[in-house]
């Protein structure tokens, strides 16, 4: 429903009523920069301690604990967190490494609730360059789209609010925080799959993410180098059924929001890139990109 449809006064949707109430950019959109990041440390963190008299390297922060990214707010660590899940969305990503002058940076689709449509990313292009549809003979094709293709990771991507269990900052000192909305860019095989279960599990039942509880701590992976890393090893919570209140029903308006304004801005950058691309193409090129294009808008 639209605002402009919006007749009777609806407490139990405050996202829809206080955006037609005039109350909509101040009181219910987060900016994209408004959520906390969340995501598994695979590597300690080294510090600096007095022993004896004498400054010794030591590891403040062990690997395989969940770290949470709050803008303007540090950095927390727990080993055991407990997540309410709101929603899931999925997109594709790519990392290019940068050289000299030119930075680090990601190549980013929109989000979307399946993968089984081209999505538009950042880059003026599609799926971040990988190929669409099913691929019969991978090792048929030549090495260079082979690598191109693993460099795209397809990612679920959780929206919900973690409670750090025993959380402490980046010295090591344990400290208390608040319940936090976050976002988790899932894109390790291993972890997609595991939420992914837990997602499926919650709609055998028909149950919705915000009802139930999931908690996780990590489950450390050997590598053949003998190296390692660590995934999310995580269940659900069945014996406690969570009410959709008020403050609910805004957090999932705020989710929503900040899903919105992410893809209009991968939108408005896709359209900048092919604005740009198309001015230096001939006629007869830009049409067939006209006649090609029927993607489904977000």
């Amino acid at each position: 429903m639209t605002t402009t449809e919006v007749t009777t006064i609806d407490t139990n949707n405050y996202a829809v009523m206080a955006k037609a109430m005039g109350m909509g950019q101040s009181a219910t959109e987060k900016k994209t920069s408004a959520l906390a990041r969340l995501r598994i440390v695979h590597q300690p963190i080294m510090g600096q301690q007095e022993i004896k008299g004498k400054i010794k390297n030591v590891e403040v922060i062990p690997s395989g604990v969940y770290k949470l990214e709050i803008p303007d707010g540090g950095v927390l660590f727990s080993k055991d967190i407990c997540i309410r899940p709101f929603l899931q969305r999925y997109m594709y990503k790519k990392f290019i490494m940068g050289s000299g002058d030119v930075k680090n940076r990601y190549v980013k689709t929109v989000m979307g609730d399946s993968l089984n449509i081209d999505m538009k990313d950042n880059d003026g292009g599609f799926n971040c360059g990988k190929p669409s549809g099913w691929i019969e003979d991978f090792q048929s094709l030549p090495d260079s789209m082979k690598d191109l293709i693993r460099s795209v990771k397809r990612v679920r991507v959780l929206f919900g609010v973690v409670d750090m269990i025993d959380c402490t900052d980046i010295n090591g000192d344990l400290v208390e925080q608040d319940s936090t909305p976050f976002i988790y860019e899932i894109e390790n095989k291993d972890a997609f799959k595991i939420f992914g279960g837990l997602f499926n599990k919650l709609g055998k039942m028909q149950r919705l993410p915000p009802q139930h509880y999931i908690r996780a701590t990590t489950d450390e992976r050997e590598l053949p180098n003998g190296n390692s890393f660590f995934v999310p090893k995580a269940d659900l919570d069945l014996m406690e059924t969570l009410d959709m209140d008020n403050s609910t029903q805004e957090t999932f308006g705020d989710f929503m929001s900040w899903i919105g304004n992410y893809n209009q801005y991968i939108l408005n950058e896709w359209s900048d890139k092919m604005k740009h691309d198309n001015e230096e193409m001939p006629n007869d090129v830009i049409d067939d990109f006209i006649d090609l294009e029927e993607e489904v808008p977000f």
